[in-house]
């Protein structure tokens, strides 16, 4: 068996090398795989602090996914087609800087966490799990209704955005983009997770009478985590519209929702690196067994059947146990 740190340590570096081998052999498919990875991953990331550390089990944050699709889409639709989006009283036009939509991506789907998360956490248990899943349908019929940005069709972006210094539509330099982003995310997750904020969450998900009598508020901790969580999902949503040069109502659909959460089950739930090595099991699978069967999801299923009743830790509890057993 091998520790959990320097478990971690191979999975990053093997999600840096395969794909700069990849390019080296001139494999760009290859090269998009992992960059897809880095994007499902992001998500799963924050998915994970709302989970994973503050146990809330969310089937709804596939809206923020979509939100920050569709803050993409919007600007570069209208960047691409040289008409603002709203005149009067004031000019806002579209934009094709990454930066830009990045920054509006991560506010929109902040705000919407805000909205959505102070309503469903004065719930718990399987009324916070069907509220969530409620306000992401609401969103999902709404994109569906939604004909200025293609409705059930989607919205097509015929360019990929801009980011100073890179050619994006390099695969290996979108690559390396997501890939720092996703690093980044990671590593601030890590500070989070470890600083007095990260403590009190996790005590409010393993004892909220406990974090009471300390005189800690569980609803307002759990709120900066779920606005926290679903920012980043915000930010893998744009992404992912970026890698596609696509938006569509699925973004927001419970189905992503559950997709994201089986990333963090599969990679163990709570675990820094989970969400990656959750996704990349969740791609190769799609991969190599969709070209075989349409109905690959089954084995999916029995993947993560096996998983949840023979390691609860995930694949990453699963390769540490030892380590965790001597401690």
């Amino acid at each position: 068996m091998i520790r959990e740190k320097h478990l971690n340590s191979l999975i990053w570096l093997g999600m840096l090398l395969i794909p700069l081998a990849a390019w080296q052999m001139d494999q760009p498919y290859t090269i998009t795989l992992a960059t897809k990875i880095c994007v499902l991953a992001l998500a799963g990331v924050g998915l994970n602090i709302a989970l994973g550390l503050g146990g809330m089990i969310s089937l709804g944050h596939a809206a923020f996914f979509g939100i920050g699709g569709y803050a993409m889409g919007i600007l570069a639709s209208h960047a691409q087609s040289y008409a603002p989006i709203m005149e009067h009283p004031f000019l806002i036009e579209g934009t094709k800087s990454m930066l830009v939509i990045w920054i509006f991506a991560v506010v929109m789907s902040g705000l919407a966490a805000l909205a959505i998360g102070a309503l469903s956490l004065r719930t718990n248990g399987a009324y916070f799990i069907m509220i969530t899943l409620a306000f992401g349908q609401m969103l999902y019929f709404f994109a569906i209704s939604w004909p200025a940005y293609g409705g059930e069709d989607g919205l097509s972006i015929y360019v990929r955005n801009d980011f100073p210094g890179l050619n994006t539509l390099m695969p290996v330099q979108f690559f390396a983009l997501c890939f720092g982003l996703l690093t980044l995310v990671i590593f601030l997750s890590s500070r989070l997770q470890n600083s007095r904020f990260g403590m009190a969450l996790q005590a409010t998900r393993q004892n909220e009478n406990r974090t009471r009598a300390i005189g800690l508020t569980p609803y307002k901790i759990r709120l900066i985590a779920f606005v926290i969580s679903g920012m980043i999902c915000g930010l893998a949503g744009a992404l992912s519209a970026d890698l596609n040069r696509f938006v569509s109502p699925t973004m927001l659909s419970w189905h992503t929702s559950g997709e994201i959460m089986i990333f963090v089950i599969l990679g163990g739930t709570g675990r820094l690196f989970a969400p990656l090595i959750g996704a990349a099991i969740y791609i190769m699978l799609e991969h190599f067994l969709g070209g075989i069967s349409d109905y690959w999801q089954i084995f999916l299923g029995l993947l993560l059947l096996m998983v949840v009743l023979f390691a609860p830790g995930g694949v990453i509890g699963l390769l540490t146990r030892r380590e965790a057993a001597h401690d």
